[in-house]
């Protein structure tokens, strides 16, 4: 009987320290997936675990937001112009099942399908486009990206273009064209002053034909304006019926005084 206590006492320590073994700890960010005897059993939550040495495996799976640095892509726009693209890209594990027995490296393979995509998706747009629309081009590619990342338990949480490099020489041309832009609204700015200046000019001088001897006392206050200035020489055309007004006023003026020292 001792022989057999003893053999008893050594089989349940083996079997204690068997299942010490087997206790795994799964933290709060994590998700263990477990196999049992190579088949998918399940998943497992945080906390204490057991998993059975030589029957159970299991496989730890972050679920936190990863960072990926999608490298620099030299990509040819629609109008055939080289540019260096590069990105970063946020995924977080959505299904840890489906994240190992689906795909053999997530990470790899959401950076290799970010690169294709945004090569692809370059390549589609002019190089108007990829400068003006840049986050809706980077909503684009996450949207593909995320579809295909859909399989393999893995959410797109966001992608964005971080940089996009053109060459210099096409850095020159872009420079001329807005200066170009700038200067054609600027003629039209100028061109519409002076529309809207003829119309005022041209109601102006509507009032003033009205009005009579409103166009000569307006000639009077312009050569009055201008006369200021003594170093320059103004010559201007009076009206035929001006002149003879003056001349009549000259006679009206000549007689009066011829009059008054007559008296």
């Amino acid at each position: 009987m001792g022989m057999a206590a003893e053999v008893g006492l050594g089989v349940a320590g083996l079997l204690v320290v068997w299942v010490l073994c087997g206790l795994r700890a799964v933290y709060q960010y994590q998700k263990g997936v477990l196999f049992t005897f190579g088949r998918l059993t399940g998943e497992m939550d945080p906390g204490l675990r057991l998993v059975l040495p030589i029957i159970q495996t299991w496989q730890r799976v972050d679920l936190r937001v990863r960072t990926i640095d999608v490298p620099g892509q030299e990509c040819i726009t629609k109008d055939n112009i080289q540019v260096h693209v590069n990105a970063v890209l946020y995924y977080a594990v959505q299904d840890a099942c489906l994240s190992v027995t689906k795909v053999q490296f997530p990470e790899y393979a959401v950076s290799q399908l970010a690169q294709t995509t945004m090569r692809n998706i370059v390549g589609e747009v002019e190089l108007d486009q990829l400068l003006a629309e840049r986050e809706r081009l980077s909503e684009r590619i996450r949207h593909i990206v995320d579809d295909f990342t859909d399989p393999w338990g893995i959410k797109i949480k966001k992608l964005e273009l971080k940089d996009v490099v053109i060459p210099e020489n096409m850095k020159r041309t872009i420079a001329k064209q807005a200066e170009a832009e700038r200067e054609r609204r600027s003629v039209i700015i100028r061109a519409e002053g002076e529309k809207m200046a003829a119309q005022d000019w041209a109601a102006a001088a509507s009032e003033l034909s009205a009005a009579p001897g409103g166009l000569h006392l307006r000639t009077l206050q312009a050569i009055n304006t201008i006369s200021s200035d003594q170093s320059n020489t103004v010559v201007f055309c009076v009206p035929l019926e001006v002149l003879r007004a003056l001349e009549r006023l000259g006679g009206g003026l000549e007689q009066e005084l011829g009059t008054r020292a007559g008296a």
